[in-house]
């Protein structure tokens, strides 16, 4: 049983990396219809990580994290049309409330200042550089980041009251989320850079594979 559960981890990860290659690939190359095929079925095989965990413990957890990701998956689909930004801006804000629910209701709300000095100051940083250029989306984007902010902190609380694997790869996760959007957020706002839809892209896909495995190592651990 424990043979088929590793086994059935590792294909769904190297579809996952297989999946996320050839999105990035087509979209380089600007294979627009393989692309809108890739881009949602990366995030799919990501989800279904989570489908294929058998259920020990912290089913609520698995629940909303489920749910979250579902949601990053519609905005994956509205970000591919213009004209959906910021209804995909949405999407992903709502994901990142569920993620952050989703954590405190695991282990209860987090309180240390250091990690939010530095994470909201970073962030804070990066918001007054990217003011000039935020024009009608100002608020939005303000809120998008403190809420993003808000989960990774949240986030990374979880490795430091339970340093162990699962949740050191729930801290990556975070992390990588609000690293991919910084990128998207300078690529949008301030100015595109080399290669900025493949790195917001792969790092998109590496935050969201860490947050699935993290939770579905969780599950399986019977952790509390």
């Amino acid at each position: 049983m424990v043979d088929k559960i590793v086994k059935t981890k590792w294909t769904i990860n190297i579809l996952i990396l297989v999946s996320a290659c050839l999105a990035i690939y087509f979209g380089m190359y600007n294979e627009g219809n393989l692309f809108k095929i890739f881009k949602p079925l990366t995030t799919i095989l990501v989800i279904t990580l989570l489908f294929f965990t058998p259920k020990k413990s912290n089913v609520q957890l698995g629940r909303m994290v489920t749910i979250a990701l579902v949601f990053c998956l519609l905005g994956d689909i509205l970000l591919l049309f213009k004209d959906y930004f910021l209804l995909g801006l949405v999407a992903f804000l709502v994901a990142h409330v569920l993620f952050t629910v989703s954590f405190v209701l695991y282990k209860g709300f987090y309180k240390n200042w250091i990690s939010f000095l530095l994470l909201f100051g970073i962030a804070g940083a990066l918001f007054i550089w990217l003011r000039p250029g935020l024009g009608d989306l100002l608020l939005p984007v303000f809120i998008y980041v403190l809420v993003i902010t808000f989960m990774a902190w949240q986030g990374v609380g979880l490795y430091f009251r339970e340093m162990n694997n699962a949740h050191a790869w729930m801290a990556m996760g975070v992390l990588f989320f609000m690293f991919s959007d910084t990128l998207l957020a300078i690529a949008k706002f301030k100015t595109p850079f080399y290669l900025s839809g493949a790195l917001i892209l792969a790092t998109y896909w590496m935050s969201i594979s860490f947050i699935a495995n993290a939770t579905r190592g969780i599950i399986l651990s019977g952790d509390q």
